[in-house]
């Protein structure tokens, strides 16, 4: 799918975009944000990153202006559902509120235009670690940040080298086998719950992975994250669905930037 300005859907999922963290690909999600449309915005969970904010404060002009985009669709007439993630879980506090025409709620069933129900959350409540073992999550927080920065100077000498961008902490993750084994077993159980909610498929995220399969008859989709990946969940006007790397389309994006900017001042 070729991005054109405004790409107009019908749904969008976005999840685990952690403002508040230096690894936040902010950026990326505003040319995301003001190059679509759409009826219904899902915010799934680890919008805002509290656990980095209060470890070390940070907050630039780009994670703003991402609250202030979302803000301005739901004024506008896209009606934006906000559930929250274990990362922002002091937002469950206001479960039932709106908030700038924002809905909370603790999750959420949406039917597609195909007539699909799909149970919306965001998927912590399926991860043991987090659920008994807060100070290993902390922990395993603490270690993922650091490949983050790793990976930060590493794509810096990818750039350099004219290469793409590229996820060390998703490399490692595919290739670990107990990491496979807790993404399988984390889909299955997701799947499992929409079967007894008696939906067709459940949408998620948490875990930074990416996918839409089916699993025993049930839809899975997992709409991935704005540290790694840059990904979104789109649904279309027929109800398909649809896994969006927006991350290629904002490196084309830049690179078309910087040759007008090159093409301007060779003209002057």
């Amino acid at each position: 799918m070729k991005p054109q300005t405004p790409i107009k859907v019908r749904s969008v999922w976005i999840s685990d975009v952690h403002l508040g963290f230096r690894g936040c690909q902010a950026e990326a999600l505003l040319h995301f944000l003001h190059s679509v449309e759409t009826e219904y915005l899902f915010l799934v969970g680890d919008i805002v990153d509290f656990w980095s904010i209060k470890k070390s404060p940070f907050w630039p002009q780009e994670h703003t202006n991402v609250v202030r985009s979302i803000l301005g669709k739901a004024k506008h007439g896209t009606k934006v559902i906000y559930i929250p993630g274990n990362h922002d879980e002091a937002m469950r506090d206001c479960i039932g509120h709106v908030f700038g025409n924002v809905e909370i709620h603790y999750d959420y069933i949406h039917t597609t235009a195909e007539g699909k129900r799909l149970l919306i959350m965001h998927g912590d409540e399926f991860d043991v670690i987090v659920k008994h073992s807060r100070w290993l999550a902390k922990l395993g927080n603490v270690a993922y940040d650091t490949l983050l920065d790793l990976n930060h100077y590493i794509n810096g000498l990818r750039k350099w080298l004219g290469f793409s961008y590229w996820s060390l902490s998703s490399y490692l993750k595919l290739r670990v086998k107990n990491a496979v084994s807790y993404i399988s077993s984390f889909e299955e159980a997701l799947a499992h719950l929409a079967k007894d909610r008696g939906v067709n498929g459940v949408v998620c995220g948490h875990i930074h992975h990416a996918e839409i399969r089916e699993i025993n008859s049930v839809l899975y989709c997992n709409d991935g994250d704005w540290v790694e990946s840059c990904t979104t969940l789109l649904e279309h006007n027929d109800g398909s669905l649809e896994l969006v790397f927006w991350s290629e389309y904002y490196e084309q994006h830049k690179l078309d930037l910087r040759a007008a900017v090159l093409a301007s001042k060779k003209a002057a």
